[in-house]
């Protein structure tokens, strides 16, 4: 048995309206929007009685997904979004940029702050984790020279 594809990284957010903009200007696109309840979908998270607003953003490339999650019903139970990077569960998903300057500066009046700084990695990459609305940890990595994948 192997997978077939990754389908989507899903990030549960207070304000789907800023984190489709923060995103967006990243460069993904909204591909759909929609609010998803009932009981088939609480028997699937383990949720009963759930209801929550999904936005797909897809990358440029349109292979990959961000899924932004709200949950409208039940309350939100715990909060890690400002967590440090070595903390257990979700650390961050990383985005190739092509320039990561350019990248931080168009982020930053939508309240990304670099983490701690932007560093070379032997030549071959420039990166850095920024931390989006919201305390969201994302990655940014910009190629510098020939990479194999």
């Amino acid at each position: 048995m192997t997978v077939k594809r990754m389908d989507n990284v899903a990030i549960a957010v207070e304000d789907l309206d800023a984190s489709i903009e923060f995103f967006s200007a990243i460069g993904l696109s909204l591909e759909g929007r929609m609010v998803v309840e009932g009981d088939w979908s609480g028997r699937v998270t383990g949720v009963r009685g759930q209801r929550v607003e999904v936005a797909m953003m897809k990358t440029p490339d349109d292979i990959s997904r961000i899924e932004l999650t709200r949950f409208d019903f039940p309350a939100v139970v715990s909060d890690h979004r400002t967590a440090p990077v070595n903390s257990l569960g979700y650390m961050r998903v990383m985005f190739t940029v092509e320039d990561i300057e350019d990248t931080v500066t168009s982020l930053r009046p939508l309240g990304a702050t670099v983490v701690d700084e932007i560093v070379d990695y032997q030549g071959i990459y420039r990166l850095c984790y920024i931390r989006g609305p919201e305390g969201i940890l994302i990655g940014l990595a910009q190629e510098l020279g020939e990479c194999s994948h």
